[in-house]
């Protein structure tokens, strides 16, 4: 069960352990992560996204590649773009990517700093930690059939008390209905947790 104290206290973690942020996609799917953070300065990400960086970017590239942990420094991992010394230039000049999970639900993460390289013990240790985030995060095989049944009413269009009197049950129910489907799915909307029940065929 998704523990959204215990989530967050993990990410407060890898933020100490990445000085000049981190960016982390959890179960990628058909290229769009179940989650994502990442807490890079505005600076880099706005140029990273007005250059198009992602479909270039050595870190996304070695992820999808293999699983494990590297530094950027790793001669093995080809940059023809200069990604690396454009991130260096924005204060991101030492980093190591982490890459777990099945390729269908790959999890990755690089993290950052400006004053020397991850130690071997530095990277084992948010490894693990990223190891952790993506097992906590597992979407979810099923839906218990009273949170499909609310979901399919909103999905239709029925309002709260239109679907709570469709399926004979209170308001009040049918919210706890959502909120516990929306938990599950690890949405903030109810819509996003239709989207996701969709994209994982449990709707």
């Amino acid at each position: 069960m998704f523990e959204k104290s215990i989530f967050d206290r993990e990410l407060r973690i890898l933020d100490a352990l990445a000085p000049q942020g981190y960016n982390i996609g959890l179960h990628i799917r058909f290229t769009s992560p179940l989650i994502a953070f990442q807490t890079y300065a505005a600076e880099w990400l706005a140029h990273y996204t007005e250059h198009g960086y992602l479909l270039r970017d050595p870190t996304v590239a070695w992820g999808f590649s293999t699983t494990g942990a590297t530094r950027w420094s790793n001669d093995r991992i080809p940059d023809p773009f200069g990604i690396f010394l454009n991130a260096a230039r924005f204060g991101l000049k030492y980093g190591a990517t982490i890459s777990w999970g099945p390729i269908t639900s790959r999890t990755i993460a690089s993290v950052a700093r400006a004053d020397r390289e991850f130690e071997d013990a530095e990277i084992a240790q948010v490894e693990a930690l990223v190891r952790r985030l993506h097992d906590m995060t597992e979407p979810p095989q099923e839906l218990t059939k009273a949170q499909i049944d609310a979901l399919k009413c909103i999905a239709d269009g029925d309002r709260h008390a239109a679907a709570a009197c469709k399926l004979g049950i209170s308001e009040s129910a049918l919210k706890a209905r959502l909120s516990s489907a929306r938990q599950r799915l690890m949405a903030r909307t109810t819509a996003e947790a239709i989207q996701r029940a969709k994209d994982y065929r449990l709707l």
